[in-house]
This record gives structure tokens, C-alpha cells and sequence, in this order.
């Protein structure tokens, strides 16, 4: 999760950061919130796709990085509507990065427990080619994602869209940790995988929470 900010161009912007010439910076903020809601809606799909495959599989990497999608849907939710309205609402917004904390150290414990679980009563999850697919694709449209937003992000000298390519990238490593896991549990029969997939991403989502926890309202209030 990533400090909420505005995606007004700062002025003056570094020189690294600043706009290039001819340049529009009002069609630069309309492509980043286009970027916001692309994420959105892959995350909401991915989230559910995850869910449902895990459940079907018995496979606490997929349901966790499911959970860990629907999450992110609600953290970029906080960042679009913040990019959407021009008022500052502190309180409000601090309430909501909690909440998107907890939540993700929630989930965190969660996948812990269960993959934990697995591995001592050696509970072997089914393979599940609908997993190993959307983590496939997630892994393709993840870091696309994160390449256009930096590329915006440094357009507009955005603090807060380059944070959030960031976070982008982090999901993408989970999709790789996720689809090495499925495919070393669906190929050689490596049961063990899928839950010590989910125990990797434990850091991760722990760090996304931490993330959440520290987001500070925006500069201008």
C-alpha cells in the first residue's frame, strides 16, 4: 500500500521527473487513473478466478493470493477515489488504510496458519490448471501495468503513482512464487510446494500491510 497523494503535477518538479516538452499533464492524469481502474478490474477477476480455483484445489497459496487481489482492488480504490476528488479528507482516509492493513495482516496470519497446517498433517492440494492459467496471466499483466505507471509516475513527478507501480511489481512477484508453486505440485507431484509457496508470500502481503499501516494522507492537508 502506498502513501495517498494527489497526481497534481508538483511544481517545480526535479529534472528527472519533470514533464516532457509538449507534453499534456491533464491527459497524463487521465492515462494514471486509467492505469487505476485497469488494476482494479484485473485484480477484482484475478481475485475471484484465485479463490474459486483454490477452494476447488485445497490450495492455500491460491486462495491466499486471491484474498491478497481482492485486498489490493480495496487499496487502489482508496488511491482512485483520492485522485478523484479534489478535497482533502484526512480521517477518512487514514481509516481506510487501516483497515486495508489489518486486512492484509489478517490475510498474512491466515496463510501462515493454514500453509503451516498443510505441511504437518501433509495435506496434498489438487493440481489446479485454472491456477497455474490466471497466474500466468497475472504475470504478464502485472508488470505491464507497473511499467506504464512509472512511466506516467515520471511524467508527472507523482510520488504517489510511482509507489504504486511498486506495489504492482510486488504483486507480480507473488504471481511468480504462486506459479512456480502450482506447476512444481501439477507437473512432478511436489505437494509440498503449494503450501511453502504460500509461506514466501507470508513477507510479502506482512510488508504490504505494514505499507498500508504507515499511509499518510495527502501532503496538502
Amino acid at each position: 500500500m502506498r502513501p495517498v497523494e494527489s497526481l497534481t503535477p508538483a511544481a517545480p518538479a526535479p529534472a528527472t521527473r519533470s514533464i516532457r516538452a509538449g507534453a499534456d499533464p491533464t491527459a497524463r492524469l487521465r492515462e494514471g487513473r486509467r492505469l487505476e481502474y485497469l488494476t482494479i478490474g484485473w485484480n477484482v477477476v484475478e481475485g475471484v478466478v484465485s479463490i474459486v480455483a483454490g477452494v476447488l484445489a485445497g490450495s492455500t497459496a491460491l486462495v491466499g493470493f486471491g484474498v491478497d487481489s481482492a485486498i489490493e482492488s480495496t487499496s487502489g480504490a482508496v488511491l482512485l477515489w483520492r485522485l478523484q476528488d479534489g478535497d482533502c479528507h484526512d480521517e477518512r482516509e487514514a481509516r481506510a488504510l487501516r483497515l486495508v492493513g489489518v486486512s492484509f495482516l489478517l490475510l498474512a496470519a491466515w496463510v501462515a496458519y493454514e500453509s503451516g497446517g498443510s505441511l504437518w498433517l501433509r495435506e496434498p492440494p489438487s493440481a489446479s490448471w485454472l491456477g497455474i492459467g490466471i497466474a500466468s496471466l497475472s504475470l504478464l499483466v502485472m508488470p505491464w501495468l507497473a511499467w506504464r505507471k512509472r512511466r506516467v509516475a515520471r511524467a508527472l513527478g507523482s510520488r504517489a503513482l510511482e509507489s504504486d507501480s511498486r506495489q504492482t511489481s510486488l504483486c507480480a512477484y507473488l504471481s511468480a512464487i504462486l506459479l512456480g508453486g502450482l506447476l512444481l505440485n501439477a507437473t512432478l507431484g511436489w505437494w509440498w510446494a503449494d503450501p511453502v509457496a504460500a509461506l514466501v508470500m507470508v513477507p510479502i502481503i506482512v510488508n504490504e500491510g505494514v505499507e498500508a499501516l504507515r499511509g499518510e494522507p495527502c501532503e496538502a492537508c
